[in-house]
């Protein structure tokens, strides 16, 4: 249900622009991460649907509405990495964000090309639209493995 709704939602966003959908492919950390913080009130983006294939049980629910913000009252769906492909088409969307912070090149590139047999576009988000300031001096973010953060 909740990917039937993201793909009835309009395309249309203030002033008559094209809005582009977007598909965020993550593991549940960076892509919410970058969800928050860079596109949740971009207008010239709809996220229609968060990918999930490293957290165990989390494909088939939705990121909440009380944390997507105003413009998904429904939430945002997750759905399996396995279903990108059939994802992008049910979901018409333009475009794919790629938002892992741990997988190799090779990892990427395979996604990537995933993502562009479509003929959608396929981003990375880079540190200026995603990273928080901080009201203090920063000395040292560390950590031993992914998730720490």
């Amino acid at each position: 249900m909740a990917m039937a709704e993201a793909a009835r939602r309009t395309a249309r966003g203030d002033g008559g622009d094209a809005v582009r959908r977007t598909i965020v492919i993550g593991a549940a950390g960076r892509d919410f991460h970058n969800f928050l913080v860079a596109l949740r009130d971009d207008p010239a983006v709809e996220v229609v649907a968060f990918t999930a294939a490293q957290i165990p049980h989390i494909e088939e629910r939705c990121f909440p509405a009380a944390l997507a913000g105003p413009r998904y009252p429904h939430g945002i769906p997750i759905v399996p990495e396995s279903r990108l492909e059939e994802t992008m088409r049910k979901t018409r969307a333009h475009e794919a964000i790629f938002s892992y912070s741990d997988v190799s090149h090779e990892q990427v590139m395979h996604v990537a090309s995933r993502v562009l047999a479509t003929g959608a576009d396929f981003r990375i988000l880079g540190p200026e639209s995603t990273l928080l300031e901080s009201r203090i001096p920063v000395i040292s973010i560390c950590a031993v493995r992914t998730g720490s953060g």
